[in-house]
């Protein structure tokens, strides 16, 4: 039997297009096998692409599943910014319970019409081990680092479970402008150390509005650089509040990263931090869209 499927380009963290971090959405996937999915992502060849499917249980409105042109990811933020985006053109719900690989996500729709914003009420995720000062070495010396370019307020940890960054700081923009990674070196070390990709940032950026400057690598799982990342956004603020680097106002804190820029694909994303004893409780990635296209595809 044959079938149309709804296809959408947006560009994620941002709401100018062409800028942002680019995916693919595909609306009424049901019927998609995974062969189906990963060659219609190996098509549209972004990053990651987007299929949208009905809930399979009561504990879920939506469910989404990611691929990117090689395999299938638990979870994707820039590309379920995007799903959001396209769903959110017609009337309804403001919240949503989002179901992938990875579990059990909340969407909250904020705003109306081209001004609408996605909100991802995520899990904190851990902040885990110090690398080893071989360990340190070996990471500096594969991005053209040296220990001097360092925020001496920054120690290498590596965060999150599934999906894993290891976090950099540097000095400043110059230090990330400079970065000359080697990606079959950082492709070893990620096997080594655990951690499928490095989010190098700053604490003093050269763009207004922002509190960071990020750049990310991540040829391990085939991305060499990503334009703007909303997962290693929701780490980094984890690691800045248990390190006390980031402003907060009572139990709350928020804050913008920039990232895509040295890319010429410039983005934002906006975090918001929930403290409760003391600790990081709740955990929101919030970005803007911008549609590109729409077309279909008849299988």
């Amino acid at each position: 039997m044959s079938r149309t499927l709804a296809v959408f380009q947006v560009d994620a963290f941002t709401r100018q297009r062409f800028a942002g971090n680019p995916a693919g959405v595909v609306l009424g996937a049901d019927a998609l096998s995974d062969e189906d999915m990963l060659a219609i992502a190996r098509e549209l060849n972004n990053a990651d692409t987007a299929f949208v499917l009905s809930p399979d249980a009561q504990d879920h409105d939506v469910r989404l599943r990611f691929f990117t042109p090689r395999t299938e990811a638990a979870f994707v933020a820039h590309a379920t910014v995007a799903a959001h985006y396209v769903m959110s053109r017609r009337p309804g719900p403001k919240r949503l319970r989002q179901k992938q690989k990875s579990g059990i996500v909340e969407i909250e729709i904020r705003g109306d019409d081209d001004a609408r914003r996605v909100v991802i009420h995520q899990a904190p995720p851990p902040v885990g081990r110090e690398l080893l000062p071989r360990e340190r070495l070996a990471v500096l010396d594969a991005l053209a680092l040296s220990s001097g370019d360092l925020d001496s307020r920054c120690p290498l940890l590596i965060c999150g479970t599934a999906s894993t960054r290891l976090m950099v700081g540097v000095r400043g923009a110059e230090q990330l402008r400079q970065l000359k990674p080697d990606a079959a070196r950082l492709t070893t070390l990620s096997a080594q150390l655990g951690a499928a990709g490095y989010f190098v940032f700053t604490l003093a950026p050269q763009l207004p509005g922002v509190l960071t400057e990020a750049r990310m690598f991540c040829p391990a799982i085939g991305i060499a650089e990503d334009p703007v990342s909303g997962n290693a956004h929701g780490m980094l603020a984890v690691y800045l509040a248990a390190r006390d680097l980031v402003p907060r106002s009572g139990d709350k804190t928020a804050f913008s990263g920039a990232q895509g820029h040295y890319m010429n694909r410039p983005g934002r994303v906006d975090v918001e931090l929930d403290y409760s004893n003391g600790t990081v409780g709740a955990l929101r990635v919030i970005g803007d869209a911008a549609l590109v296209f729409e077309t279909s595809i008849g299988l």
